[in-house]
């Protein structure tokens, strides 16, 4: 099991970005996918999921209605597009995986089994 973020950069405020988060050795239609950032001296925040089945979506309020979750089978990718982009985003993004669709845990690292290395995403003024 692999997961390969990517899409990181630097911008400015207001700006807009879209990472990706690309999977190997199964599929996103068996698995969980979650968003999650770490900034400095900080703790792993999770900010968005998607449900493997239903391709159920919820969202942190940090993030609500600036970032979007979606899912491309074909592709075997999980993309956050993130929009109106601040500051305060500044940080390493990582997309987990899970094998599980329950409602438990989804915005906490504990929940998850499989982690990338991790994409920095600078936002600055």
């Amino acid at each position: 099991v692999q997961l390969v973020e990517s899409g990181g950069t630097s911008v400015q405020t207001g700006g807009a970005l879209r990472l990706s988060c690309a999977a190997s050795g199964f599929t996103v239609d068996d698995y969980a996918i979650g968003w999650f950032r770490q900034a400095p001296g900080k703790e792993r925040e999770g900010i968005s999921y998607i449900t493997s089945a239903d391709k159920y979506t919820a969202y942190a309020d940090s993030v609500k209605g600036r970032f979007t979750i979606s899912s491309d089978s074909a592709k075997n990718t999980v993309y956050l597009q993130m929009n109106r982009l601040k500051p305060e985003d500044t940080a390493l993004y990582f997309c987990a995986a899970r094998d599980s669709d329950s409602f438990y845990y989804t915005f906490l690292p504990g929940g998850y089994d499989y982690w990338g290395q991790g994409t920095q995403v600078t936002v600055s003024s």
